[in-house]
């Protein structure tokens, strides 16, 4: 039957539906479903891991160098550089306290001198960074660097390097250098080139030369013992010590882990939980909209058509029964397909963090919630469902039953597309391309499986509940629940723009709004207009998760104050954006020297946090600000792990520049303490942006896999407990 406040075209065109089902006639046709080739999807994963790692690794800005002769007495030494979709670098003479700017630095000039300071040449952006509190100024796609000199000899030599530094959204490069080495004729009325007195010999500078591990011991002794810097722009970290040839032992600490990381790294169940994640919530999806108006009393009308046919034939009838339910799997699972081919996988991906889509999700899921209030109603044109209804008529065996399925999905469209909507936006915001997909076989087995268990097992459906008004309870449920997660999304976009319209006790004091309204509606205090006024009272079941909902609502009152509220620290914005914070909490790492703080965790028997980080790294100190704050972030780092923070733009220069080969067989010129960790990381952890966090144990093997920017405290929290489990089982 049909319930009362259901829309009429729905019972009209199931009433002619009816009719249709009772003189339908089938054949019998064998039915297989193609299923996509293994070794393709292995091949194509395979691929798509290969990508992902080659441009985890690859430098995003790439330069050439070359000299131009502007006059007999000058000449330009000239950067090109090319920055890769997403890259920005910083421009020239930023403040102290600010990213990394572009800075030429000249070793050798013999014959020659610089003229005036390096400048730059491109689109330059001009922007507030709210996180360094300045204006930065930075180019995209491409920028040129400039140093002229003016030559002073016969001859000239030219050595030096440009360094630079590179941010995209998610992490920053540490500073890069980018070498020059010219020469060329002056004059010849100038007189003879005389030796650079403030500059080394290339060869001196080379004199230490070492392999990725061979000559660490050189390259750990090659350290200023000068005192620390300013502790506030230093983070309390002392400069590095002189080591002993017994500490300089200590290189084995150095050994590449690459491989042994890659291992945990393919072994993080992280994903694997994402996509359980997404299908459970398909699954509840299902069924929520199996229980809604649009659904529920079809079911009777669908499976006694189907007990009919196994009358004459119950093998044939109970075979298309399940047909019946595999179509529907198969429609919704395409849509889900049809998405992601649209986006494709990268840019799925992106959607996470993308605000304007995140915008777009936040306005499409408070529409869904208004329709199921009953502010009006979302339909497709009666005439798609008309059309494919007329055309499952004319047909007969499995086309038939199929286009009774999508018939099915067009006409449930005003229940179900809220539903699938919340769905595919949540499947497309994970960062797993494949979620849509699990999402959708979910949601369509739990739609489809009691038409086919109905059709198997015919007595249950006389225990079923019969068709009411509780049906328009499920869609006013489900409208709350979509309006809480549309504030997600509108949180992810706020925190992007840096609007601050929905901080932290805004986006709490809402949720405690909603699911306030949820707890009294449940319980009967609340009513919409296309509710049951004559009912007295709600079922028990009802009242039961109205009391849940009322208690879920206080449970999130101290959140205003600074608690943590853990059960919604993943979707409320990061604690940093509460104003008002009774428990603020600061991490400061007491290391700063990775061979010193590895011999501490080693005396104090705890496992090792590496931070590499920097000065001028935004999103080291947007982690810092978002995730280590948090209470239970803070007292792991500071009791439960030695922390070391590793500056990869530290200036302090090492006693004297070492040239060391890198992994892919270069060579790279370390001159500063920040060079020596960026160096580090690249070799022995394989990885080269910031943030980067690595626990490690005392041997300097991982406990665990790494973890880059994101700012999510239940995966930071994840990812710690891990580290710690694998560290107390050694003991």
């Amino acid at each position: 039957m049909c319930v009362r406040n259901n829309p009429s075209e729905i019972c009209n065109r199931y009433i002619g539906k009816k009719n249709y089902l009772l003189n339908f006639v089938g054949k019998n046709h064998n039915y297989s479903i193609h299923q996509m080739n293994k070794r393709k999807i292995i091949s194509f994963l395979f691929a798509l891991l290969l990508t992902l790692t080659a441009t985890a690794q690859q430098q995003p800005v790439h330069f050439t160098v070359q000299q131009k002769q502007v006059s007999p007495t000058e000449v330009d030494v000239v950067f090109t550089g090319k920055i890769d979709k997403g890259w920005h670098v910083y421009s020239t003479n930023l403040p102290a306290d600010g990213p990394i700017s572009a800075t030429l630095h000249t070793e050798r000039a013999e014959g020659a001198e610089p003229v005036g300071k390096l400048t730059a040449h491109g689109a330059e952006q001009n922007v507030y960074d709210k996180v360094f509190e300045m204006r930065l100024r930075y180019f995209e796609n491409s920028v040129t660097f400039v140093q002229r000199y003016k030559i002073t000899a016969k001859t000239y030599s030219l050595n030096g390097y440009l360094e630079y530094g590179s941010c995209n959204d998610e992490m920053c490069m540490p500073p890069m250098q980018e070498e020059f080495s010219f020469k060329g004729n002056g004059p010849a009325t100038a007189p003879a080139a005389k030796p650079s007195e403030t500059t080394q010999d290339a060869d001196e500078i080379a004199a230490a030369t070492s392999t990725t591990v061979g000559g660490l011991a050189a390259l750990t002794a090659m350290t200023t013992d000068t005192t620390a810097k300013d502790t506030t722009a230093k983070a309390d970290s002392a400069a590095t010590p002189v080591l002993t040839a017994q500490q300089a032992a200590d290189t084995d600490l150095w050994q590449p882990v690459v491989k042994e990381l890659k291992t945990f790294d393919k072994g993080q169940d992280a994903d694997s939980h994402s996509l359980w994640y997404i299908f459970i919530m398909g699954i509840a999806g299902g069924l929520v909209a199996l229980l809604t108006p649009c659904v529920w009393p079809i079911i009777p009308m669908t499976v006694s058509f189907f007990l009919k046919r196994a009358k004459d034939d119950r093998k044939k009838g109970i075979r298309d029964a399940v047909t019946y339910g595999i179509s529907i799997i198969v429609i919704y699972m395409a849509l889900a397909l049809l998405i992601t081919a649209a986006f494709g996988p990268q840019k799925l991906n992106e959607l996470a963090t993308n605000a304007p889509f995140n915008i777009f999700f936040f306005l499409l899921l408070v529409v869904f919630a208004l329709s199921f209030f009953g502010w009006f109603e979302l339909r497709l044109p009666s005439s798609w469902g008309n059309a494919v209804d007329d055309k499952a008529s004319a047909t007969t065996g499995l086309l038939s039953i199929f286009l009774m399925a999508f018939t099915l999905s067009l006409v449930s469209f005003s229940c179900t597309a809220p539903v699938v909507g919340l769905l595919l936006v949540q499947g497309a915001t994970s960062g797993d391309w494949a979620a849509p997909t699990v999402g959708m076989f979910g949601f369509a087995l739990a739609l489809a499986l009691p038409f086919t268990l109905f059709a198997l097992f015919p007595s249950w459906l006389k225990q079923a509940p019969k068709s009411g008004a509780w049906m328009n309870m499920v869609k006013v449920v489900l409208g709350f629940i979509e309006l809480a997660f549309s504030l997600k999304f509108l949180s992810v976009a706020d925190l992007a723009y840096g609007w601050h319209l929905l901080d932290r006790e805004t986006f709490l004091s809402l949720w405690i709004v909603i699911f306030g309204l949820l707890g009294l509606y449940l319980i009967g205090r609340l009513k919409f207009p296309h509710d049951d006024l004559k009912q007295r009272a709600m079922p028990v079941p009802a009242i039961m998760l109205g009391l849940c909902s009322l208690a879920f609502a206080v449970y999130m009152v101290p959140g205003l104050w600074g608690a943590p509220c853990k059960a919604v620290s993943a979707f409320a914005p990061p604690i940093n954006t509460q104003d008002f914070n009774l428990s603020p909490q600061a991490v400061h790492a007491p290391y700063t020297d990775y061979d010193e703080g590895m011999r501490a965790a080693a005396a104090a028997g705890k496992p090792v946090l590496i931070d590499f980080t920097g000065f001028g790294c935004v999103n080291c100190r947007k982690m810092e600000a978002a995730v280590w704050t948090d209470s239970r972030v803070a007292d792991k780092l500071m009791k439960d792990y030695v922390l070391i923070s590793l500056y990869v733009d530290d200036r302090t220069p090492l006693k004297s520049p070492v040239k060391v080969k890198r992994p892919d067989g270069t060579t790279r010129t370390l001159r500063t303490i920040g060079d020596k960790w960026s160096y580090l990381q690249e070799t022995k952890f394989g990885y080269l942006a910031q943030p980067f966090y690595v626990p490690l144990d005392n041997m300097g093997k991982p406990l665990n896999g790494s973890f880059s920017y994101k700012e999510d405290i239940p995966a930071y929290l994840d990812f710690l407990d891990k580290g710690l489990e694998r560290y107390k089982g050694q003991r």
